[in-house]
């Protein structure tokens, strides 16, 4: 074997052990407490897979980005906080990493990421947008010296409070469009958080996510050169939609099992006869494999264009609609196959005690339709569509 397939192999099973003894132990407090999964990415940050995908010249694991996904989804069968904490923080890496500029102030931190094993939290939505990551009202500002200033009103904000490092949108300048957009990393000690709401929702509750008032002055060589408008297309925007249906069929795939397992159980009872809740299940399971169909082969598509310059294809607006179509329909049918998971199992499914309970897989996989909202991305695929000529 390769040395990369060894470390992605070692990456991949210690990230599976993590997700067996310690995020699945702790999944059912970290829901029922809505506190942050702080025993799995300590886990993770032991295991070094918060520098995954950092190249191996500047101390990462240079893990390829089909790993990476993987490990999504092995955590997302445990605990859907833990994996979507992890995701978010990949999406983060990766965007990173794609537009590194050789000799820049960002080798230097993605350095300090794999050596300290920092974690990296987004701030991508804004009070005013209309939840439009294309657009920003915040702006950067002329500060003292060197340095640019901006404040943030983010409605929501996922680990804010636990993250080493906050990524954030912004207007280039304040008198620049609000689609005139960068990347800029804040230090958190650099930043102040003013809370703006609570975190007491439905599902993904470990996430930790209210909103805050992100104020903070940087040095400028902290700001990514690169138009967000680039930057979202080429990695940001699949690279997020790629992890979150990897860690959303991880959910899937656990609850689809619980509901097997009942089946099973019921199978065993009454030798020789099928279980009603059979033929449910058979319906579930058609629902599963094109959740896994759609996510992997979007996950094939984008590495056939993604790993190397140049990544003209993924500003095509044949790109964007493969992405937000991914997006949507991976969210749609988790969701389906949740809720099927339920259908079979009944009430021993609805009830929170027991091994086939699927009430917080189906309660965190509902998120992923509010996030980037899917009537929000039909809006803009609607859009799209108009002036599509191949897509």
């Amino acid at each position: 074997m390769t040395t990369e397939t060894d470390r992605s192999a070692g990456l991949l099973d210690g990230v599976r052990a993590i997700a067996r003894e310690v995020a699945a132990v702790h999944a059912d407090d970290v829901d029922r407490n809505a506190r942050f999964p702080s025993e799995s990415i300590q886990a993770l940050r032991e295991e070094g897979a918060l520098s995954a995908f950092v190249p191996t010249e500047l101390g990462g694991g240079g893990i390829p980005l089909d790993v990476v996904a993987s490990c999504c989804r092995e955590l997302g069968r445990s605990c859907g906080a833990s994996a979507m904490v992890f995701a978010m923080h990949q999406s983060n890496v990766v965007t990173l990493v794609r537009h590194l500029e050789p000799g820049s102030w960002f080798e230097q931190y993605l350095g300090e990421l794999a050596s300290q094993q920092r974690l990296i939290a987004g701030v991508t939505s804004e009070v005013g947008t209309g939840g439009d990551l294309g657009r920003s009202v915040a702006a950067l500002a002329p500060g003292q010296g060197d340095t640019l200033s901006f404040e943030k009103q983010a409605p929501t904000v996922s680990y804010g409070a636990y993250a080493d490092d906050l990524l954030i949108t912004l207007r280039r300048s304040p008198d620049a469009a609000p689609s005139d957009q960068v990347v800029a990393l804040a230090a958190r000690s650099e930043t102040t958080m003013t809370p703006t709401g609570s975190w007491d929702v439905l599902g993904m509750r470990g996430t930790c996510s209210p909103g805050y008032v992100i104020g903070a002055e940087i040095p400028s060589r902290q700001v990514l050169p690169v138009p967000f408008a680039e930057v979202g297309a080429q990695s940001m925007v699949p690279a997020s939609h790629i992890l979150w249906s990897h860690l959303w069929l991880g959910i899937a795939e656990d609850a689809f099992e619980r509901a097997r397992s009942f089946v099973r159980a019921a199978a065993k009872r009454s030798p020789g006869e099928l279980p009603p809740a059979a033929v449910r299940l058979s319906h579930v399971s058609s629902e599963l494999a094109m959740l896994r169909a759609l996510v992997e082969l979007a996950l094939r598509d984008y590495l056939e264009v993604a790993d190397g310059p140049p990544r003209e294809e993924l500003m095509t607006v044949a790109s964007t609609l493969r992405y937000n179509n991914l997006k949507v329909a991976a969210s749609e049918h988790a969701v389906q196959v949740c809720r099927g998971a339920l259908d079979v199992s009944g009430i021993v499914g609805f009830k929170n005690d027991t091994p086939f309970s699927v009430g917080r897989h189906l309660r965190d996989v509902m998120s992923s339709v509010l996030m980037v909202a899917n009537e929000r991305i039909h809006r803009t695929d609607a859009q799209l569509l108009l002036i599509a000529k191949d897509a």
